[in-house]
């Protein structure tokens, strides 16, 4: 079995035993309606099952509920009508309600099982324009903002240092980095969480599950750092 195939038989599992749609309450905020949204694909789904995602270690970390609706495999409808809020996807995760904050990743399934991560101008242009104005990424941030809530936006682990099934995406990740930068620089409401500096020691594995790809425990507990010291700077 090739490196691709393992990763789509494990995100084939990982959504076959895992859903979106859950919210993580510490117990001392039993009543709270959460104000915290999670949506994105298996960057933040990852370890759910494991009592240690993205979300529930963040819950944990600000000691308050955090909904997560993201879900392993997920994808942006790009290619049927280009529209966040109506088609199928990471957009159709979002949900109106009384947020502060949503937390949203996503893309990088796009540029993997869309095109290889080669070759791939106009799909990460569908995903976000050069510029960082106009995409289904940017479509679906200002639905979030029209709501009210400030958004976090995070980018992808890198692999410095040891062999990912998935270094060859290394410099349309870049891209997609760049164009959320810009993104982000344009609305005070907007954050970038860049994450292709968290594995920081060359060839340190431990934020990484063992298929090189996705988030470790550690990992995952890592991001959740950081996107609490935005929201409770």
């Amino acid at each position: 079995m090739n490196a691709m195939m393992r990763i789509l038989a494990l995100l084939t599992l990982a959504l076959l035993i895992s859903c979106g749609g859950r919210t993580y309450q510490p117990e001392a905020t039993t009543g709270n309606a959460p104000r915290i949204l999670m949506m994105g694909d298996s960057l933040l789904a990852w370890n759910r099952l494991r009592g240690g995602s993205v979300a529930r270690a963040l819950a944990t970390r600000l000691g308050e509920p955090v909904t997560d609706k993201s879900i392993s495999g997920a994808t942006y409808a790009t290619r049927e009508t280009g529209d966040a809020e109506k088609s199928g996807g990471i957009g159709s995760q979002y949900k109106p309600g009384s947020w502060d904050w949503v937390v949203m990743n996503g893309g990088g399934n796009n540029l993997l099982f869309g095109c290889g991560c080669a070759g791939c101008a106009d799909e990460l242009n569908r995903l976000i324009s050069a510029d960082g104005r106009a995409g289904v990424i940017p479509q679906t941030v200002a639905r979030a903002r029209r709501g009210g809530a400030q958004v976090i936006y995070t980018g992808y682990l890198r692999s410095p240092g040891f062999t990912s099934p998935v270094e060859h995406c290394g410099p349309i990740g870049d891209q997609l980095d760049q164009r959320l930068a810009l993104m982000a620089a344009r609305d005070s409401g907007v954050h970038f969480l860049r994450l292709a500096d968290l594995v920081r020691r060359p060839g340190d594995t431990t934020y990484h599950f063992i298929d090189g790809v996705h988030p470790s425990l550690k990992g995952s507990a890592a991001i959740a750092d950081r996107l609490a010291a935005i929201i409770q700077p």
